[in-house]
């Protein structure tokens, strides 16, 4: 068993990338661990230029490792500085030749879903992935990813660890209620899509299912960006009632949630996906595509449709513009966000830390 009081250098390039939900359990989880007894052992190296400042740590030091940014410092700068320590890598990749090295690969979209990518960039993460699979300690968010990455890279799913994401980051915000009145969103009945803006969140079945709904009033808010660099180009169509809000502060996100009459998750894939706990969290109806993650995660307080059925999620739609959510799935909501908290992923890892030789 490793020595609990080792330094643990923590991978802190997800500090110089846009913020998706892979940065944003990154950024919960090194705030969670900073709260941790002993996070003083803990180090967070971060490329040049990246700021760390937003994560308020008070116990966890933040070192520059020089040497550029994105892979190649991660393969070489981060390696050199972690090299007489072992290395918590959070978001996805890590540098293959460290050996004493635990990552969180976040789902097996890569392998499963290689036409959501770029071809280079899919290429590119299942090469990375199958090298720290073989080399690497494995934590993943969900039962189903770790499934998942136990089939894809011929490792028994034993030997995978299940950290989950949370959503309690949202109840540290003030809504900023402001943003209803600049969208024009105050007197009209309106739905919310959260996440960036690209092919496997299924945003031409939203389209399409908007398009089906008469009511002239009603609108779809998507909030979040493309992402060019990754995904093909996604295509959101033409519909004046369809508001493309970039991205938006937790604050004008809790604030949309609120008020909106269910936000849609509409994914192909996921390894676990966020946004429906950030709408439970603020009681807020969930419709869903019915994928095997997102069932492990919303289990029976979400609605659920099938991924392609444009039809069938218009009629959940429909049927939230009409009548209210029972109270009883509010309350399931609450309790399904009650079992996923940072902290508790947080303990997680550095259980499996524990285990890993120094």
């Amino acid at each position: 068993m490793s020595d609990p009081t080792a330094p643990v250098f923590i991978n802190g390039r997800f500090l110089a990338q846009p913020l998706s939900g892979v940065q944003r359990y990154a950024r919960e989880i090194v705030r969670a661990l900073d709260r941790r007894p002993g996070a003083g052992r803990y180090v967070l190296l971060v490329p040049e230029g990246a700021d760390a400042s937003g994560l308020n740590l008070r116990a966890i030091a933040v070192r520059v490792a020089p040497g550029g940014r994105g892979h190649v410092w991660e393969q070489t700068g981060l390696a050199w500085a972690a090299r007489r320590g072992r290395l918590l890598s959070l978001g996805g990749s890590g540098p293959v030749l460290h050996p004493r090295q635990t990552v969180v690969i976040h789902d097996a979209a890569v392998f499963r879903h290689p036409e959501h990518f770029r071809r280079g960039y899919a290429v590119f993460h299942r090469a990375l992935g199958r090298m720290l699979g073989a080399r690497a300690a494995l934590a993943t968010v969900s039962a189903f990813s770790r499934d998942e990455l136990a089939a894809v890279l011929r490792r028994p799913a034993a030997t995978i660890a299940v950290a989950s994401n949370g959503a309690d980051h949202l109840s540290r915000v003030r809504p900023s209620c402001r943003i209803v009145d600049d969208l024009d969103l105050t007197r009209r009945p309106y739905f919310v899509a959260l996440g960036n803006l690209t092919p496997n969140k299924n945003i031409g079945v939203m389209i399409r299912a908007l398009r089906r709904l008469p009511d002239p009033e009603v609108r779809l808010v998507l909030i979040g960006a493309p992402a060019p660099a990754v995904f093909d180009r996604t295509d959101t169509g033409s519909d004046p009632r369809l508001i493309l809000a970039g991205r938006r502060s937790d604050a004008e996100v809790a604030a949309l949630l609120r008020d909106a009459r269910a936000l849609i998750f509409a994914s192909l894939y996921e390894g676990f996906g966020i946004p429906p706990l950030e709408a439970m969290a603020q009681d807020c109806p969930v419709i869903a595509s019915d994928i095997p993650a997102v069932r492990e995660v919303c289990a029976d307080a979400a609605l659920y449709f099938p991924a392609a059925d444009d039809a069938a999620l218009a009629e959940q739609m429909g049927a939230l513009l009409d009548f209210a959510p029972a109270p009883t799935r509010i309350d399931q909501g609450r309790s399904r966000v009650a079992l996923y908290r940072w902290d508790r992923s947080a303990q997680a890892l550095e259980a499996l830390l524990a285990r890993t030789d120094p």
